[in-house]
């Protein structure tokens, strides 16, 4: 009997609440709640394999990234040419320190084994839901709040303090700030309010940490020789919820100013300019190549696979667009549309996600923040794109 995704229905959060804690974008262009009212129900054991394989594959992805700088690979991935020098900087400083990821993830829930479909190591979305709406759905349908593979915001906090101790005792952080003083200079893109929204609870996160803290849009942001500042005030940390691709290819200048600030140590920026190698889903064929066969992968290669069902996606394609499954005899079974055509394609095996009783897919979402440390879901179609749906979990 084919397993099928267990699922809860809970009491759904008003809009009215979710604005009250700055969750607005909680509506779908059709009128439909972005946040499903049933939660995906997992055993301790389902909960811990998701933790066991993402930090695995974090381990997996520090060993391919140094395979690339190593042998000079940054063009296969896509990478481009004018990040080359900041990525080789920020990977060998310790200072440049990942703050968090998420990774995607097929099966887990179903009976099936964990597969790696991508790693979003830059700039992941649905932040805000996995760490904050999932834990809220709990409390308001009165369930114990810690039933839940969700330590985010603790995770976070965790690795701003490493940002100073360099994983070090955290309990000296405020030992270490002291003599530092580093501030964090938080921004995203003017218009885009889940993006602020997101940028700004991390901004609290670190705020509560005991950094001194404050935000600017893009546009507001200076860049000189000095460092990086707002209205005159220099900050030793940026943070930036735009795509390190986009700087490459839209704005070339910046992409050399940044280069200088951090050769220079004048600057800091999260996340690392060293996550691209991670974030180019290019990486998975290294992976393949360093790891053949492991369980927790997928055959990924730059050339079409034979005789095999496969997905052909961007290296920077992002939220299921310019995405193609191809049947196992070469033709076209499924294709979105997209901004992502530009970029060089890889082919990854095709493997399919759990499943409710209604046919809806399932992929999990896996955050890293020095380690595994929470997980959600996103239901949709076959190829899960901006208008999935956002499904939290309780571990039972």
């Amino acid at each position: 009997m084919e397993h099928k995704v267990k699922l809860k229905e809970l009491k759904p959060l008003t809009n009215s609440y979710l604005e009250s804690i700055g969750f607005t974008w909680h509506t779908d262009l059709d009128n439909s709640s972005y946040i499903s009212n049933k939660l995906i129900q997992l055993s301790e054991e389902e909960a811990t394999n998701f933790y066991d394989a993402t930090n695995e594959l974090y381990d997996m992805y520090v060993e391919a990234g140094q395979f690339v700088i190593d042998n000079n690979l940054f063009h296969e991935l896509d990478i481009p040419f004018n990040l080359v020098e900041i990525i080789k900087k920020s990977w060998e400083n310790d200072v440049h320190w990942h703050l968090y990821g998420r990774f995607d993830l097929a099966g887990g829930i179903d009976g099936k084994p964990i597969k790696l479909i991508e790693f979003n190591a830059d700039t992941p979305t649905s932040l805000f839901e996995t760490m904050i709406i999932q834990w809220a759905m709990l409390k308001f349908n009165n369930l114990d709040e810690s039933s839940q593979f969700n330590s985010i915001y603790e995770a976070i906090g965790d690795n701003f303090r490493r940002c100073i101790t360099l994983n070090g005792e955290l309990e000296k952080f405020d030992e270490y700030y002291e003599k530092l003083g580093w501030k964090i200079l938080f921004s995203s893109i003017k218009g885009n309010i889940e993006e602020e929204h997101t940028v700004k609870l991390l901004q609290h996160i670190a705020s509560e940490v005991g950094y001194r803290t404050d935000f600017a849009f893009v546009d507001e942001v200076a860049f000189s020789d000095e460092g990086i500042s707002k209205d005159g005030e220099l900050f030793e940390f940026w943070f930036k919820l735009i795509p390190w691709e986009n700087i490459a290819i839209d704005e070339g200048e910046l992409a050399l100013t940044l280069t200088e600030l951090i050769e220079n140590q004048k600057a800091i920026v999260f996340n690392p300019a060293y996550t691209l190698l991670f974030q180019s889903k290019g990486i998975m064929k290294i992976l393949w190549d360093l790891f053949p066969n492991h369980p927790l992968l997928l055959e990924t290669s730059f050339e079409p696979l034979q005789n095999k069902k496969q997905v052909e996606k961007m290296c920077f394609g992002r939220e299921g667009a310019n995405v193609a499954i191809i049947n196992r005899d070469n033709s076209l079974y499924k294709k979105t549309e997209g901004e992502y055509e530009n970029f060089k394609p890889i082919y990854q095996e095709y493997v399919e996600f759990a499943k409710d009783t209604e046919g809806n897919s399932y992929q999990a979402g896996v955050f890293y923040a020095y380690e595994a440390c929470g997980l959600g879901f996103r239901k949709g179609g076959e190829i899960l794109d901006n208008m999935s749906k956002f499904v939290g979990h309780i571990v039972e």
